[in-house]
């Protein structure tokens, strides 16, 4: 038995067990969607972003600083109805996605003839993610297509307003690579684990790219890797309004005990001097 969601259970209300509704449409609202979006793109039948929305709403409604993680994002329909809640009620949620940048399996035999492989920048730039999820979040904030026009169209529903305002939300992408093992062993990758202490701080605010110094601060974190100018580091921490988090660097959990100790109040992170090690991959999985 079908049963219909109401206006009323798409802002809060008892959930059925199966929705039948027009904003649920997945050919409208999810294929259709996508296109005027992304002109000349095809994605293989993306969810219907109210559908989206309306399953967000009963878990985060009340959470307007939730953070919702989708580890299969395919076309990025969970981001995008991320930023319609945040824009109906003002909330700060963040969406993480991760997906792969698999290419199909039609459009790899027409690579293939052409002499290409997967790396290969020309195979690359046709993988889900550059070719489908990146564009479609980037033109869901800006209101532009990936052609760079105003896209056409309203939101409906819950809230109606021109696709083409966009969004007042940022993104940042980020790709999963190998590092090569000289690199680490020699402490010349730094960059490759930037991303995710930032991440692990909250995602907000500026992102340390380079310790120059023994140490650094951004907005809601810090990073000591000279223990010698610990001193000077956690007087600085205190002046940092937002702080979350303090990335303490050693080998030695004596010394790493009585940095932390002067950081009462301040979540501690401990990384061994071999830090970019703590995210290695060993290739078992």
């Amino acid at each position: 038995m079908l049963e219909r969601t109401t206006s009323e259970s798409r802002v809060g209300g008892t959930p059925k067990t199966v929705w039948n509704s027009e904003s649920h449409n997945a050919g409208n609202y999810g294929t259709a969607l996508v296109r005027k979006m992304l002109p000349g793109r095809a994605f293989p039948f993306p969810k219907a972003l109210y559908a989206v929305e309306d399953v967000l709403r009963l878990f985060v409604k009340e959470k307007p600083d939730a953070v919702i993680l989708d580890f299969f994002s395919g076309s990025g329909t969970t981001a995008h109805a991320v930023m319609r809640l945040n824009k109906q009620d003002g909330g700060g949620r963040q969406a993480i996605l991760v997906t792969n940048n698999e290419v199909s399996a039609e459009e790899q035999r027409s690579l293939r003839e052409d002499g290409l492989r997967p790396g290969d920048a020309a195979w690359e730039k046709f993988g889900i993610c550059d070719f489908v999820t990146k564009p479609r979040i980037r033109a869901a904030i800006s209101g532009l297509t990936s052609d760079g026009a105003r896209i056409n169209g309203h939101y409906k529903f819950v809230d109606e307003f021109p696709m083409a305002d966009g969004f007042e939300e940022n993104a940042a992408f980020f790709t999963l690579t190998y590092e090569s093992p000289w690199m680490v062993s020699n402490d010349r990758a730094f960059m490759a684990i930037a991303p995710m202490l930032w991440l692990r701080a909250g995602a907000q605010g500026r992102r340390v790219e380079k310790l120059v110094d023994g140490w650094a601060i951004a907005d809601t974190y810090g990073i000591l890797k000279d223990l010698d100018q610990a001193s000077e580091f956690v007087r600085s921490l205190r002046t940092v309004k937002d702080l979350r988090i303090a990335y303490i660097v050693t080998d030695d959990e004596g010394r790493y005990q009585q940095v932390a100790d002067e950081l009462r109040g301040i979540e501690t992170v401990r990384l061994y001097e071999d830090y970019l090690r703590n995210c290695e991959s060993t290739g078992d999985l």
